[in-house]
């Protein structure tokens, strides 16, 4: 049986030591620094009273075979406790740290020798003499212990030297304490190593295969990986806040001066949300539009120089496998493919965030995209095969859960398709029958949640179509979802309620919502659809607007039938309401089919 670690001890000089010249490799922007100072100043004080502040763990890249047969020994890579070394650098060295928002900053931990006492430094602090306000002080080259000790006393009217003395010498030598070092047998498989990685990380920030492979990319300096690493974070962190622009630039002029980053920096001025990825989504849109896998498992194997016919590690895998994921990656950030990707999501109807929930749906679709792209497929081929496959992942909730099986399952049939449409097709004709469309859809429309998939869809159908608002003359749905306009309840709630649905499930059914004005919402308030529609129908001969704009019976009628709203509604009350829902949910599913195979 393979032994996989063994434990060692050494002091925090030596590891830090070790890291300074590389014999130990921390991805370097594995993540950012997130410890309050509180934490760093507690940390201090176990270190201090010999309290046990845990175990690193490392692990050895495996050993990969050069093409002259001689083997290259993998660098030890820090895979947990990496913001406890952060804050020992930071408190112990006086180095800089860089928060989750890239500026850097400086964590000065005060002491205070009489009470041997550790707080976070403060202007208070700052001015008590009694108070030592940067620890690191004491850790520089060169630092006079008996002067300092002198001194101390001296301005503090304290006649045992020797005792402060002995308290001071405690604590310059923390930095001989010792700390756990679990090592990682280098004979552990990939997946082994990096479901102990997930695990060891899961308390407080949860983390994935994507946090694993992502350290894999940033501790390699041979062919890229920093840079790679690098791009992928800096994208993502300036899609969500285009404001730190200026503090990354400056903080990484080293980074803002490369081709990379003049890739990237078009981000920070791009202003839709619909479609904000984050590391993971990156990384997975890259390594499957590539390598045509689904598993990140097998990314962080490739990047190892895995072969997996013979299970050997050899070098000119891995660096073909780094050359072709900075392909992806750049691929994913160039300007002209994000933007023609989500015209092509806007064009399927989806103008909102609001309108999908499934990220992986988004990223799959943008995979489909660029496999296609790299295949020389036709634009408008692309155009109509991403939008249907994009709108038909979400009628069968096709990448809900773990995606990785079915990515990977698509993906190798997309690249082996002869004609890409003729597989949309095949699996459209599979999973879409006409059972679906008119049992399993209308079955699945019979729900209260507002944010159902299938409610969501039947939005898009109504904004390809340039449907009006419920009882609008003019606003059509897009605008009213553009402006967060009302969700209405065609059948109140209140009035439902009143006469007897009092449960939630009952009077919220998606069946009875219908985006409409917020002025016509209120003044509809409780009333009866026949009451409230006896009202639109007398505003028709007079100046009245009070329920929308519509003037004219045939309008009214026209805009019931953009709504999916059957007509009789005109003369409905709660007696009706079931029937309504069982009416309506059928007209939804109609609309939904025709919008789908409009495409």
């Amino acid at each position: 049986m393979t032994t996989k670690y063994v434990v060692n001890n050494g002091s925090i000089d030596s590891v830090l030591a070790w890291i300074k010249d590389g014999d130990i490799a921390i991805p370097e922007i594995q993540r950012p620094f997130v410890w309050v100072s509180s934490k760093v100043r507690d940390l201090m004080d176990s270190l201090y009273k010999g309290y046990p502040v845990g175990y690193i763990i490392t692990w050895r890249n495996p050993d990969t075979k050069l093409k002259d047969g001689s083997q290259s020994h993998g660098k030890k890579i820090l895979i947990d406790g990496q913001q406890r070394i952060t804050a020992m650098t930071a408190a112990l060295l006086g180095q800089e740290v860089i928060g989750s928002d890239y500026k850097k900053r400086r964590i000065r931990i005060a002491f205070n020798p009489k009470e041997e006492k550790f707080e976070v430094a403060n202007p208070a602090i700052e001015k008590d003499s009694e108070w030592i306000n940067d620890i690191s002080s004491f850790f520089k080259v060169g630092f006079d212990l008996f002067g300092f000790v002198q001194k101390y006393c001296q301005d503090n009217e304290i006649v045992d030297q020797s005792g402060i003395g002995q308290i001071v010498n405690r604590l310059v030598n923390i930095r001989f304490s010792n700390l756990g070092i679990i090592e990682l047998s280098h004979e552990l498989d990939i997946e082994t190593v990096t479901e102990i990685f997930i695990r060891i990380n899961s308390q407080g920030v949860v983390l994935s295969q994507a946090d694993f492979a992502m350290s894999k990319i940033a501790v390699n300096e041979n062919y890229n990986g920093i840079q790679i690493r690098k791009a992928i974070d800096y994208f993502c962190h300036l899609a969500k806040n285009p404001a730190d622009y200026s503090q990354i630039e400056a903080n990484d002029r080293e980074f803002a001066d490369t081709e990379y980053f003049r890739k990237i920096k078009w981000i920070k001025d791009h202003t839709e949300s619909l479609y904000v990825p984050d590391y993971s989504d990156l990384l997975r849109v890259a390594f499957t539009s590539k390598f045509n896998r689904g598993k990140l498992s097998n990314l962080v194997s490739l990047l190892s120089g895995r072969d997996f016919e013979t299970r050997e590690y050899k070098e000119y895998i891995a660096e073909e496998s780094f050359k072709t994921l900075e392909e992806g990656v750049l691929s994913f950030v160039n300007e002209t493919n994000f933007k023609r990707y989500l015209m092509i999501v806007k064009s399927a109807g989806i103008i909102s965030k609001s309108l999908i929930r499934s990220q992986n749906t988004l990223n799959f679709g943008y995979i489909l995209y660029l496999l296609l792209k790299d295949k020389n497929v036709d634009q408008a081929i692309i155009n109509k095969n991403v939008r249907k496959w994009l709108v038909l992942s979400m009628l069968t909730g096709r990448y809900s859960g773990s995606p990785e099986s079915m990515f990977e399952f698509d993906i190798r049939r997309f690249n082996n398709a002869t004609n890409v449409e003729d597989y949309v097709n095949n699996v459209e004709e599979g999973e879409l029958s006409d059972a679906f469309w008119n049992n399993i859809l209308v079955t699945r429309l019979n729900t209260s949640v507002a944010s159902s998939p299938f409610f969501n869809l039947y939005l898009m159908a109504q904004i390809k179509s340039g449907d009006k608002g419920f009882l609008s003359k003019e606003v059509e749905v897009r605008h009213l979802i553009e402006e967060r306009g009302d969700i209405h309840h065609i059948f109140p709630k209140k009035y439902l309620q009143k006469n007897g649905y009092i449960n939630r499930g009952q009077y919220n059914q998606i069946a009875n919502y219908a985006y409409t004005q917020q002025e016509i919402n209120i003044t509809i308030k409780d009333q009866a659809p026949k009451t409230y529609m006896a009202n639109v129908k007398n505003q028709f001969n007079s100046t009245d607007s009070k329920y929308g704009e519509i003037k004219d019976l045939n309008v009214l009628l026209s805009n019931l039938e953009e709504n999916s709203i059957p007509s009789t509604i005109l003369n409905m009350d709660y007696n009706d309401y079931d029937d309504f829902l069982s009416t309506r949910r059928k007209l939804m599913a109609q609309k939904i089919r025709e919008f789908y195979f409009s495409l």
